[in-house]
């Protein structure tokens, strides 16, 4: 199984509150490694793009739940 699908369907399972709480991680994230890129490169700079892609589908599981919660 590729890391996407395995990460999608770990995430799948999380209450809205834990998504939130994982998206806020994830930025955080994104900035100090952009920041540790600024500085120095990185061993795998392809990371950061893991990593927005990551918050991505966080955002998009977000929205998809927030729009079944209202229907």
């Amino acid at each position: 199984m590729s890391k996407k699908k395995e990460y999608l369907n770990s995430i799948k399972g999380l209450s809205v509150e834990d998504l939130k709480l994982q998206l806020e991680q994830s930025r955080q994230r994104i900035k100090k490694l952009e920041f540790a890129h600024a500085i120095s490169p990185l061993e795998n700079p392809m990371s950061i793009r893991d990593l927005r892609k990551d918050i991505a589908r966080i955002e998009t599981l977000l929205k998809h739940k927030s729009i079944t919660e209202k229907a």
